[in-house]
């Protein structure tokens, strides 16, 4: 079951709602708020029976079903890619042809993708970018930047995955940033990213995994008592640019990526 990608209420309904504190929580509805941000699970609910549990479980998506298989994805999007006039599109969407193939930008390298969605770069070829990169391209709206920025689950079809993003992006991140000082800095020069002054935190940085999908990452580092946190934002162009999917499987990746840097000691 996801016991993240349901809402707060969907969970505070089939609890005691005793608000016990055994689960180390002041109220039910605080437990219900953090199964949704995937900080709590079920069964740390100690009056909850199985069969409540699993009856509850069956009514949600499992993470593992809504994280879509990459391989048939990619199948079906190389299959939209002979339909798509790249002549047309790559304005739209900040890139260029060459050579009849259409040429994007990611993070300051440029990847290549032919008429069958084949996919080429000059740099080392990165898996997960491939599946963003093709929705990117064959996505049937285009925006331009906006400026305004918006949470993950202000994006269409944000707040079913949002539990999910949290726990896969925005969490593991903050532990990247809490153990490697210099990471987020560091990003800025390795990617092409650049600071903002605007925004009240430690480190606020704004990178551009695809042309028109800028993505804002705001850290502030723990003080005392205080956990650190670190959010996610987008631009609002984002919702319109590319599919709810694509934007958990293109920050999915970031994060993946920033951890094997990390590892090798930036």
């Amino acid at each position: 079951m996801s016991e993240t990608t349901c809402t707060a209420l969907d969970v505070y309904k089939m609890l005691p709602r005793t608000n016990c504190q055994k689960c180390l929580l002041p109220s039910c509805l605080a437990f219900a708020a953090a199964i949704v941000s995937g900080s709590k699970k079920l069964k740390d609910c100690p009056d909850l029976d199985q069969a409540s549990i699993d009856a509850f479980s069956a009514k949600y998506l499992r993470p593992d079903n809504k994280e879509v298989n990459q391989a048939e994805f990619i199948d079906k999007l190389q299959k939209k890619m002979a339909s798509v006039d790249f002549e047309s599109v790559a304005p739209l969407i900040g890139a260029t042809v060459k050579n009849d193939t259409i040429i994007i930008n990611s993070l300051g390298k440029d990847f290549a993708l032919d008429r069958q969605g084949n996919m080429v770069s000059e740099c080392h070829i990165i898996p997960w970018v491939q599946a963003p990169l093709l929705s990117y391209i064959t996505h049937k709206s285009h925006a331009d930047i906006t400026g305004k920025w918006i949470s993950f689950r202000e994006i269409k079809g944000g707040i079913e995955w949002q539990g999910l993003f949290a726990r896969r992006c925005e969490e593991p991140l903050r532990k990247l940033a809490d153990d490697n000082p210099e990471l987020l800095t560091d990003l800025i020069d390795l990617f092409m990213g650049k600071t903002i002054d605007w925004y009240e935190a430690d480190i606020a940085l704004i990178l551009y995994p695809l042309p028109k999908i800028p993505v804002l990452i705001c850290y502030q580092a723990p003080e005392g008592d205080l956990q650190s946190k670190l959010t996610i934002f987008f631009d609002e162009c984002c919702s319109i640019n590319l599919h709810i999917k694509s934007i958990f499987t293109l920050c999915s990746g970031l994060v993946q990526m920033f951890a094997k840097i990390a590892a090798h000691h930036l």
